[in-house]
């Protein structure tokens, strides 16, 4: 072999599993998940098609993986809002939105990405749909738990989980700081009062 071959980048398969979905998750979210080809991600992702072929089946496998992870972020982010206010549920859920309305103000915020993924996938029966419903089913039953550990009606829980698909819409359509998307907050205060 001579001094002038390029030498091969050997990727090890972990790494670059790890690589493919940080480039999904970022190239989804901004972008969309039908808009995003397979060698987008592996351009982003810095491997070769071949490479996110190794690691996932196909895009729809890719697109569920996606989902998983924005799951785990969102229940994080629902767990810090809890762990700010152990045992006080109405200041849990405003813990909640305040932080949502911390992350809507930042550039780049592109809502929710289950919500993006439904307007997406219209067919009920996709397997990314299924998984969006049944996420919006645990944050719906989440709230329905807060609401009544603080004696509040379980409509409240319904209206709550309104307001929050209402913000990562109005995060979309209003300018980051306009007084529509920060009313959220003040909006979940007077729906936690009782």
């Amino acid at each position: 072999m001579s001094d002038k071959t390029p030498r091969r980048t050997v990727t090890k398969a972990q790494d670059a599993q790890q690589r493919i979905l940080e480039a999904v998750d970022a190239l989804f979210y901004q972008e969309g998940a039908r808009a995003v080809s397979v060698d987008e991600v592996a351009s982003r992702a810095g491997v070769n098609k071949m490479a996110v072929y190794r690691q996932f089946a196909n895009k729809d496998e890719l697109l569920l993986r996606y989902l998983q992870r924005m799951d785990e972020v969102f229940w994080a982010y629902f767990a810090a809002a809890e762990a700010a206010h152990l045992g006080q549920p109405r200041l849990q859920i405003r813990q909640f939105f305040v932080d949502l309305a911390g992350r809507a103000a930042k550039p780049g915020f592109r809502g929710c990405p289950f919500v993006n993924i439904a307007s997406e996938f219209t067919d009920p029966q996709h397997p990314a749909r299924k998984m969006v419903a049944d996420s919006k089913a645990r944050l719906l039953a989440r709230l329905h738990q807060l609401c009544q550990q603080a004696q509040l009606p379980p409509a409240r829980a319904d209206a709550l989980a309104l307001l929050i698909e209402g913000a990562y819409a109005a995060s979309q359509t209003y300018a980051p700081q306009h007084p529509v998307v920060q009313a959220m907050v003040e909006t979940a205060e007077r729906m936690l009062e009782g």
